[in-house]
C-alpha cells in the first residue's frame, strides 16, 4: 500500500459508513466532488469498484464489503492504540460518541456533561439524539442511553438515572367537557394521544400497577404521534388523556395548563442506563464520563425537577 492511500481508504470508510457522498463529505470537512475524485483514484489504482452509485444510494460491491471486514478491525486497533497511549498523559482527551433518546440526554446526559467540558478542554463529546434503538458496535458509537429493561443482554449496562414513573394529564377543557377516569379500566371511554414506538413501530400499551396487579391498557383516539413535545401540546390543547414520563409536564401542571389523573395506577420503573460493549477498554475520558454520570444517579433527581 502506498502511503498517501490511507487517507483514500478513510474516505472510503467514510462513505461507506455514511452510505451517502454528501454526507461524507460533511463528516470529512471537504467537497462532495474532492470525495468522488479520491475514491475514482482508489478504485483506478486498485483496478475494481468499490462502491455502486445510483442517484439515490451508494452502497459498497463485494469486493468493498471484503476491504471492509479488514479496515475496520484494523482502524479499531489503531485507535485503541492511540487512546490508550493517551491515557498515559493521565489527562483525558478525545471524542466520546453517545445515541440517546431526547428525554434521557437533556436530563441525564447533558447536565454531566456541561459540568466536564469546561474542567477538561482536551474531552469532546457528540450526542446522537435517536428514539430508536442503534446498533452502536456497527454505527461506531462508544455507548448508548435507554432504558434498563430495553438493552440487549451482551452488552454492559450501568444505571445512570433515577427511578421514572409515567404520568396521565389531561387539559382542564377536556375534562370540564368529558370528565374523568375513575380507573384505568374507564380509558376505552376516552380520547387518548396514542405514541408510535421508534423501534417495534407499534402503539406504546399504557402500564398501570395498583396493589400488585398489573394492567396494561390499550387506548384510542384520534392521534397517533411519535414526538412527546407534540403528545404534550395536543394534551394541552385538549384533544385527549396523555401519558407522559412524570417530568416533562410539571411546569404546565404547576401553571394549571393540565390536571394529573390515575396518579395512585402509576408505578415507577427502571430508568436510564448506559451500556456499550462489553468487550471495550473503557478509555480514561469514557470512564471520567461513566463517573460523572454515575454521580449523577446517586440521590439526584433530573435536572430542573425536584
Amino acid at each position: 500500500m502506498q502511503r498517501d492511500e490511507l487517507g483514500d481508504l478513510l474516505a472510503f470508510l467514510a462513505v461507506a459508513d455514511e452510505r451517502s457522498f454528501t454526507r461524507a463529505a460533511a463528516k470529512l470537512g471537504t467537497s462532495q466532488s474532492s470525495l468522488s475524485h479520491t475514491i475514482r483514484r482508489l478504485e483506478t489504482r486498485r483496478g475494481f469498484r468499490l462502491l455502486n452509485r445510483s442517484t439515490r444510494s451508494v452502497a459498497p460491491t463485494e469486493a468493498g464489503e471484503r476491504l471492509l471486514e479488514t479496515l475496520r478491525p484494523a482502524l479499531d486497533g489503531i485507535d485503541a492504540t492511540l487512546t490508550e497511549l493517551g491515557q498515559l498523559s493521565n489527562k483525558p482527551s478525545g471524542t466520546i460518541r453517545i445515541t440517546s433518546s431526547r428525554h434521557a440526554a437533556q436530563t441525564v446526559l447533558w447536565p454531566a456533561v456541561a459540568r466536564l467540558l469546561p474542567e477538561h478542554p482536551d474531552l469532546k463529546v457528540e450526542i446522537s439524539v435517536d428514539s430508536a434503538l442503534t446498533d452502536i458496535i456497527a454505527e461506531r458509537y462508544d455507548a448508548g442511553v435507554r432504558l434498563g429493561e430495553s438493552i440487549a443482554r451482551d452488552m454492559i449496562a450501568t444505571r445512570i438515572g433515577p427511578d421514572l414513573r409515567m404520568a396521565v394529564v389531561a387539559a382542564p377543557t377536556y375534562i370540564a367537557a368529558h370528565g374523568v377516569p375513575e380507573t384505568p379500566h374507564d380509558l376505552p371511554g376516552f380520547s387518548c394521544i396514542n405514541v408510535r414506538l421508534p423501534t417495534a413501530g407499534g402503539l406504546y400499551i399504557w402500564e398501570f400497577a395498583n396493589d400488585g396487579r398489573d394492567l396494561n391498557v390499550r387506548v384510542d383516539g384520534q392521534l397517533v404521534l411519535n414526538d412527546m413535545s407534540m403528545v404534550m401540546q395536543a394534551a394541552i390543547e385538549g384533544f385527549g388523556l396523555a401519558c407522559v414520563i412524570e417530568d416533562q409536564p410539571v411546569q404546565e401542571i404547576s401553571d394549571g395548563k393540565l390536571v394529573r389523573i390515575l396518579e395512585e395506577w402509576c408505578p415507577t420503573f427502571p430508568g436510564y442506563h448506559l451500556y456499550y460493549p462489553s468487550r471495550r477498554q473503557p478509555s480514561s475520558a469514557f470512564t471520567l464520563l461513566l463517573n460523572e454520570l454515575r454521580y449523577v444517579a446517586r440521590g439526584r433527581g433530573f435536572a430542573g425537577v425536584p
